[in-house]
C-alpha cells in the first residue's frame, strides 16, 4: 500500500491536488482544490493509486457484491476498483435533479453494496447513492474514496475507507485570510459552469 506522503506526491504530480485561491460550488473559499479527473486521465499514476485503495478496500470490507458509483466523478474510480477487486460494477445519474438507475442497472433485494467515489466532502453524492440501495432493499457495507476531505463533518453513517484524508480549509468571502485575499479566485469545480 502506499503512505500518505507517497499518495500526495502522486496527487500533486498529476495536478489532481493543486493550489491557489479557488471559490468551491458550495461558495466558500479555499487554498486547495482535488480534482481528482486529472489524476485519473493519466493511467500510470492512477493505477498505483487504485492499487493501494483497493487493498485497503479489501482488508476493510471482507464482503460486498457490487460497487454503485455516483457519476460523473465516480464511474472511473468505480470501474477500476471493480476491476481490480473482480465485481460488478454500475453507476447513478441524475435525472431531473435526482440520483437514478439507468441502462438497466440494478441491485437487487438483499446484495451488499459499497458506495464508491472520488471525494467526500459533505458526502451528498454518496447519501443520495444510498438512498438508491436503500429503496431497493439491499445494503450498505460502507463508503470508499480516492480523497475523503470530510473532516468527519459528512453525514454518511458508515464506515469511510479512503487512500488520503486531507484537512483543507474552507473560508467565507468575509474572512478571506491576507495570504488568499492577495491571490487571483478562480472557480474549477464542474457544478460552476
Amino acid at each position: 500500500m502506499l503512505s500518505y506522503k507517497e499518495s500526495l506526491k502522486i496527487l500533486k504530480e498529476a495536478n489532481a491536488l493543486i493550489e491557489g485561491h479557488f471559490i468551491l460550488s458550495s461558495g466558500l473559499h479555499s487554498p486547495q482544490y482535488v480534482q481528482c479527473a486529472q489524476l485519473l486521465s493519466k493511467p500510470d499514476k492512477a493505477k498505483k493509486i487504485c492499487e493501494s485503495l483497493s487493498e485497503k478496500i479489501n482488508s476493510e470490507f471482507k464482503e460486498f457484491d457490487i460497487i454503485l458509483s455516483p457519476a460523473m466523478g465516480g464511474i472511473v474510480l468505480g470501474y477500476e476498483i471493480g476491476r481490480l477487486l473482480n465485481k460488478e460494477t454500475i453507476f447513478s445519474e441524475r435525472v431531473n435533479g435526482e440520483f437514478k438507475l439507468r441502462r438497466d442497472f440494478l441491485i437487487k433485494k438483499n446484495q451488499k453494496v459499497l458506495i464508491v467515489e472520488d471525494v467526500i466532502t459533505t458526502g451528498k453524492s454518496s447519501l443520495e447513492c444510498s438512498k438508491l440501495v436503500l429503496d431497493n432493499k439491499a445494503n450498505i457495507v460502507g463508503y470508499a474514496c480516492l480523497i475523503n476531505r470530510s473532516n468527519g463533518k459528512s453525514s454518511l453513517k458508515g464506515k469511510i475507507v479512503s487512500q488520503v484524508e486531507l484537512n483543507i480549509p474552507t473560508y467565507t468571502e468575509e474572512n478571506l485570510p491576507s495570504s488568499l485575499s492577495a491571490l487571483k479566485a478562480v472557480k474549477p469545480g464542474s457544478r460552476n459552469l
